[in-house]
Formats: structure tokens, C-alpha cells, sequence
């Protein structure tokens, strides 16, 4: 009878328990709850100058703070609101990425050191000893031209441009931001699971923490463009920086695993190129890392024309950033006879397909159909002001 009591006990204990961390732990469900600054003791001040310096850049849409799961500011540009669609570019990295840990919790894949021939047929040859930790830390070795493969983006059918692409020096020697390994990950986590990315997106992350309003999109030939290309509103960004600061955990339901988010937000790469800025900044499994010193440490999902969900875990902060977007019907890319051209200048391209679109030769959202961003959504200030953006995060925590 002790002993039933005893069980009976530790139950109980362990429901208390449960509950007294979910107290404690905000979620959103359909709508964020709002503190103000003051209940955080944290100065408005350090809340307007990081909005601020954001916002020196026209290319700003919308700004989402976040403590400890509530909504603490945001600010919109005019005709933006709570509705708005960024699109994410390569934030979208850092999702797809993180179906790889689930996939692993699950037995779906052994371990991240195993080979990706393990799981796709076509990597049997001198690609056959890169893994999918390889794939995640930008260290595949696989040839790396000068446009990083961004011209895959202009191709009906861009897995059977992934699968040609062959090796160039030997994996796990140099950091080089590769879009086929992303690619790569959408098609191994298709034949462990015999899903879509985008479905497997939908099912196993975005269902369970409440982001139901969204678009993934497809190339042509209906693969998921699983390296970019994730369209939703800067709250919903926000959610999910929110799951991985809750280390994979959303309301007493373990997501992600934890030794998955734990290793993600480590440093594999302790520098990474300055691109555009010469602070260092690191990488791990899909996942910059912005800031790691004694002031703090920063990680964020990062997109091409500067979308941002940076993440300070050890104090439960969430800052979202999203460049000024003009979302079109449809998910899934049409380029019309524009398909036809082979691409190797992407940047040419681009300012091609403005000036066809600017006479009118072509209609976008007509004649083509793509995520896109129009020079009003390209970033230039803000990567100017990205280190005292950063820094100005970092203060929200400092008394």
C-alpha cells in the first residue's frame, strides 16, 4: 500500500511540477500576449534604439521583440501590419534543418556522421564520404562557384541540378555557404520519411506551435526549395526563434529534441566570411552565431536581403526582423519562358527581370511567379548598423 501511495506521490509531484514550468513559461497560442518594457525592468529606451537604428534602413517591413514569450514591441512601415508576409530567404535553412533533429529522435537517421549515400542513391560516387553534418555545417566540399549556386533558383527542376553537382576538395577543411547542401537535406529527409519537407514542415513543427498561416514553396517540377523561400508574418518568424530559445520545447512538448538545440547552438565555425560586416560571426548546423563573448551570445537564422530571427537564449529574447515584401498567389514557382535561359550571372539576371518587368514586358505575379524582393526590400543600413544592432539586443539584458 506504501509503495502504491509512494507512486501515487511522485505522480502528483511530477503534474506540480509540469505545471509550475509551463507557469512559468509563456507560449503563444492564437495571439501573443503583451507586457510592456517596465514589467521586464528593462528601459524603453534600449527598446527604441534598437527599433530605431533597424529602421534607418528604408528596406525594414517589421521588427518583433519578445521576452519570455511575450510581446514587448514591434513596429510596422507604413502600409505593413501584424498580417504582413516577409518572405524568409535562407532563414528558411534553419527550419528545414531542424527536421533533420527530429528525424534523428525518431530513428529516421542514425546519426548526423553518417554518409549521405546512407540515404540517397546518387552519392556513390567520389561524394560518397560527405555526411549530413557536412551537409549542415557548410563543410561538404562539394564545388562551390562564384554565385554559390544561386542560380539553381532560376531552374524548373533544381534537384536534378543538386544531383550534378560533384566535389571539389575534400569535406570538414573550409566553411563555404553552399545552397545544394540545403537542397540535399530536403531530399534525404524525402526518403526517410517518404514526405515532403514542406509537409514534414507543417506536420512535426509548425501544427504543434501554432503557425498556421504560411506559404513553402516548390520549384517547378514540385521540389521543395528547402535552401530558401518560407513566407509568413514577422510573429510567426518569431514563434519559431521562440522554440529554439525553449531549447526545441513548446508547452510541455519536446518539439525538437534538446541535444539537437544544444548542439546547434554551439560553435563549429568560430568565423565565418565578412561579407558585409567584420564582426565575427560563426556557424553551426544551419545557424549563425552573431555574438559569443562575455556580453552575451546571439544566434539567428539568417536570410539573403537581411531577414533575421536572432535568438538569445540564456535570457529568452527574441528579435525578428523582415525586409519589405510583395507576396504573390500560388506556392510553387512558374518562370514561364523565362525557364528556357541558362543563368550563370545572378545578379545580371535580376536587374534584367526588373527592367523586363519596369517596360512591361513581363508581369510579375502574371507572367512569372517566384518569391521576390524589389529593391525597396534590399537591406543596406541595416548591415551598416549590424554590430551596434547586435550590441543593442545584447543590452536589453544589462541593468
Amino acid at each position: 500500500m506504501w509503495g502504491l501511495n509512494k507512486t501515487l506521490a511522485m505522480i502528483l509531484s511530477c503534474i506540480f511540477t509540469f505545471n509550475a514550468i509551463a507557469q512559468e513559461n509563456e507560449f503563444p497560442a492564437d495571439k501573443w500576449k503583451t507586457k510592456s518594457s517596465s514589467e521586464f525592468n528593462i528601459d524603453q529606451i534600449k527598446i527604441d534604439t534598437l527599433f530605431d537604428l533597424s529602421f534607418e534602413d528604408s528596406a525594414t517591413q517589421s521588427v518583433v521583440l519578445i521576452k519570455d514569450g511575450f510581446l514587448i514591441g514591434e513596429r510596422y512601415a507604413d502600409g505593413y501590419d501584424q498580417k504582413s508576409y516577409g518572405t524568409s530567404w535562407s532563414m528558411a535553412k534553419s527550419f528545414y534543418a531542424a527536421l533533420i533533429g527530429i528525424s534523428l529522435e525518431l530513428g529516421e537517421i542514425s546519426s548526423l556522421d553518417d554518409t549521405v549515400g546512407t540515404y540517397l542513391s546518387y552519392f556513390d560516387d567520389e561524394r560518397s564520404v560527405v555526411t549530413i553534418r557536412d551537409l549542415l555545417n557548410m563543410t561538404s566540399g562539394l564545388e562551390f562557384p562564384e554565385h554559390e549556386h544561386e542560380n539553381m533558383f532560376f531552374r524548373d527542376d533544381q534537384m536534378e541540378y543538386v544531383k550534378s553537382i560533384g566535389m571539389e576538395k575534400a569535406p570538414n577543411t573550409l566553411f563555404e555557404y553552399n545552397n545544394v547542401n540545403s537542397m540535399l537535406i530536403g531530399d534525404i529527409l524525402l526518403q526517410v520519411t517518404g514526405k515532403k519537407a514542406d509537409v514534414l514542415l507543417r506536420e512535426r513543427i509548425f501544427d504543434k506551435i501554432g503557425i498556421n498561416d504560411t506559404t513553402l514553396w516548390q520549384d517547378g517540377s514540385g521540389n521543395v526549395m528547402t535552401y530558401c523561400c518560407i513566407d509568413m508574418t514577422a510573429r510567426d518568424y518569431s514563434k519559431f526563434g521562440l522554440l529554439f530559445s525553449r531549447n526545441g520545447n513548446w508547452a510541455g512538448d519536446q518539439v525538437v529534441p534538446s541535444d539537437y538545440v544544444n548542439e546547434t547552438f554551439s560553435t563549429v565555425w568560430e568565423s565565418t566570411p565578412n561579407w558585409w560586416t567584420d564582426q565575427n560571426r560563426g556557424y553551426s548546423l544551419h545557424w549563425w552565431i552573431s555574438k559569443n563573448d562575455e556580453e552575451g551570445t546571439i544566434f539567428n537564422a539568417s536570410g539573403k536581403f537581411g531577414q533575421y530571427i536572432f535568438v538569445d537564449r540564456a535570457n529568452d529574447i527574441i528579435f525578428t526582423r523582415i525586409t519589405k515584401y510583395h507576396p504573390m498567389p500560388g506556392s510553387v514557382q512558374d518562370w514561364g519562358f523565362l525557364k528556357y535561359f541558362d543563368i550563370t550571372n545572378v545578379d545580371l539576371w535580376i536587374n534584367i527581370i526588373r527592367i523586363l518587368h519596369k517596360i512591361g514586358l513581363i508581369e510579375i505575379n502574371k507572367d512569372i511567379t517566384t518569391p521576390n524582393t524589389f529593391p525597396d526590400g534590399e537591406s543596406n543600413e541595416f548591415y551598416t548598423n549590424y554590430e551596434e544592432i547586435i550590441d543593442a539586443m545584447a543590452d536589453l539584458s544589462r541593468n
